[in-house]
């Protein structure tokens, strides 16, 4: 079985669960909370333990597990194309920008999938697998639970074009951020409410060194902290906080953070920077259990995947060669 060289690297930007809130609006009368409690009874206790073993060993992994879930739902959809080597027909979405170097987890993707084909062959898919366990690493961290509506199917292709051109950048204005997000369906306060997830994970220097040495809209007394760390020349991938106050609890720290110029990203500060995002900003640095309430609610709008071909992988990294060679034949005949 082939395997993928794994990336150690941090998250340099984004580790949004916005990812699980993923409302594509399409099909979602195909997802069931229940799809799985005849076909493989013990998939959501398989996945929950994998992801407790792998968060006790490292507490960021809760982290990297949602931003690897959000670099998949924010490419044509929740549909697992995330994990896909690349083959003869596509290059995927691995080696995009936004990813190289940069998304990690995979590992532990692979645990809970070798354990699932185990206990029931080719039932769970690898794109539900991986938004189970996002809702798990939030609820480890002291996050909100929800009902995850499942039975998504997996894509056979990939696209690192769409890869690079769809995920938010951290150096995106305002508009551009609420521009991208609009386009994967989310309303403006929507987009505030999944960056929340910024409450957890780092970044890397590279990510937020402009903001820095350059911007002013940032506490100074927070830029000179953070430059020990984050030299103006060298040290790309030294990694901050995204939230140095609490950056293991799924809090509303985050929001309080912005408030008080202290957001660590461009990207961050821009939601709250005297326009029409502040509002939301400013109740949910104060108010956590609103923060914790709409943060799950997008959740109960989770939507079926974009992708036109799916199937189900028995090995999450590479695509059943049987099964696509017959999707093939149908396209062309």
């Amino acid at each position: 079985m082939a395997r993928r060289n794994v990336s150690s690297s941090s998250c340099f930007f984004f580790f949004f669960f916005i990812i699980l809130c993923f409302q594509l609006k399409i099909c979602s009368s195909q997802l069931s909370s229940n799809y799985y409690s005849t076909s493989c009874p013990k998939a959501l206790i398989t996945i929950n333990a994998a992801v407790t073993k792998a968060m006790f060993k490292e507490r960021r992994m809760g982290a990297s597990l949602l931003r690897l879930h959000f670099h998949d739902c924010f490419v044509n959809g929740c549909d697992a194309s995330v994990l896909l080597d690349d083959t003869a027909s596509f290059t995927g979405e691995k080696t995009a920008g936004p990813n190289n170097n940069s998304i990690r987890g995979f590992e532990v993707i692979d645990t809970i999938k070798s354990q699932l084909e185990t206990l029931c062959p080719q039932v769970v898919s690898c794109a539900d697998i991986l938004a189970v366990a996002a809702r798990d690493s939030i609820v480890a961290l002291g996050g909100p639970s929800w009902v995850a509506q499942l039975g998504r199917r997996d894509s056979t292709t990939a696209s690192i074009s769409a890869a690079n051109s769809d995920i938010p950048s951290p150096l995106m204005d305002l508009s551009d951020l609420i521009s991208a997000f609009s386009n994967k369906g989310f309303t403006a306060k929507e987009m505030v409410t999944l960056s929340g997830a910024h409450t957890i994970g780092q970044a890397k220097c590279l990510a937020f060194r402009r903001r820095v040495y350059n911007e002013s809209t940032i506490l100074s007394s927070f830029a000179t902290s953070l430059k020990t760390n984050c030299p103006n020349a060298g040290g790309d991938d030294n990694l901050s906080p995204l939230d140095a106050a609490s950056p293991f609890s799924f809090d509303n720290a985050y929001f309080r953070n912005l408030v008080n110029n202290k957001g660590l990203l461009h990207s961050d500060q821009q939601l709250f920077s005297g326009a029409s995002t502040d509002s939301h900003v400013t109740t949910y640095s104060t108010d956590p259990a609103t923060f914790h309430a709409d943060f799950a609610s997008c959740n109960d709008q989770n939507g079926e995947p974009q992708s036109a071909y799916r199937e189900r992988r028995s090995d999450q990294n590479q695509l059943q060669e049987d099964k696509l060679s017959l999707i093939t034949a149908f396209r062309l005949y």
